[in-house]
């Protein structure tokens, strides 16, 4: 039961990230915390989203780069785990808490984006459920921490030891959210797609969708197979098993919803009385405000007639 409570906490903590971000004073200690997965792999976390450090023979990889103020800690943080450059930097998608410490990294490195992403991140429109946008972390920069390649479909970046594989397998939580794979380590980092055992974010304002994200989740599964590790967006790594289950949530989901809209029940009847079901015991509750949103955008997709 203890691990079941921290594993709440930590997911809970993860979808406040960006409300907690834009009220903390700017001289707050900003402390990051470190995970050795591998001798050459750490996951960092604090300030918004896991972000991995990748440690190859000529320099650092970096996946996510947090809240806006973060990226200098997490630079220096690198700093203390070895004397290697950071070359490159690839954001898993567009969400603040995942992108805005682009804007301190040096501007000669490589930022790599899902070409979705980058459509994006030039916008930072906010997430479905949050109040409108009114800056563009980006465009405050004069452009500083946009992705500087893009990949459709599959990118691999080095070779051997030290290669990534990146993916994208459909849309989910955004329209352009990447799953990077270290395949000599056998892990693999989900960014927000898999945030943690909780019911997600389904961001239909930049491409998401709840009627895709089972089919979507499935597919990684399915395509990615030597993976003994997931790092997650927000929780504690999970399993290859793991990511099956929460495949089989969010459809179960998808379903309760669809079933729902076909009894004629509406938005705010749905979001009032769902409820976990039993065989997910573990998973954090969700919020009532992101569930109700998360109703409304299967709701929403289901009222469009299928494209042909």
């Amino acid at each position: 039961m203890k691990r079941i409570v921290v594993l709440g906490v930590l997911i809970v903590a993860g979808l406040l990230s960006l409300v907690v971000a834009a009220q903390q004073p700017a001289d707050a200690p900003k402390v990051i915390d470190v995970t050795k997965l591998k001798d050459n792999l750490f996951v960092l976390r604090g300030g918004g989203g896991n972000t991995a450090v990748f440690v190859t023979a000529d320099g650092v990889t970096v996946v996510d780069a947090k809240n806006p103020g973060w990226g200098q800690p997490i630079l220096n943080k690198i700093k203390e785990l070895t004397d290697k450059p950071v070359l490159r930097l690839i954001n898993t998608h567009t969400h603040g808490d995942h992108v805005s410490g682009n804007v301190e990294f040096p501007a000669t490195i490589d930022i790599v984006t899902q070409e979705n992403t980058k459509a994006n991140m030039e916008k930072m429109v906010s997430p479905s459920g949050f109040p409108p946008a009114t800056s563009n972390i980006f465009t405050q920069n004069n452009g500083r921490g946009v992705p500087k390649r893009t990949f459709m479909d599959r990118m691999t970046i080095g070779n051997g030891n030290d290669r990534v594989d990146l993916f994208y397998f459909g849309r989910a939580h955004t329209n352009g959210d990447a799953w990077v794979l270290f395949p000599a380590l056998r892990v693999m980092h989900a960014g927000d797609v898999f945030s943690g055992k909780n019911i997600p974010l389904l961001d239909a304002n930049n491409g998401g969708s709840g009627v895709a994200m089972p089919d979507t989740l499935q597919k990684a599964y399915d395509t990615v197979t030597d993976v003994d590790f997931i790092i997650t967006g927000h929780s504690t790594e999970m399993t290859r098993a793991d990511l099956k289950e929460y495949a089989d949530f969010n459809r179960d989901f998808l379903n309760d919803v669809r079933t729902a809209k076909s009894a004629g029940r509406s938005v705010d009847d749905v979001a009032s009385t769902w409820k976990i079901p039993e065989k997910y015991r573990g998973y954090a509750a969700p919020a009532p405000a992101r569930l109700k949103s998360n109703v409304q955008v299967v709701y929403d997709e289901l009222n469009v007639a299928p494209r042909r």
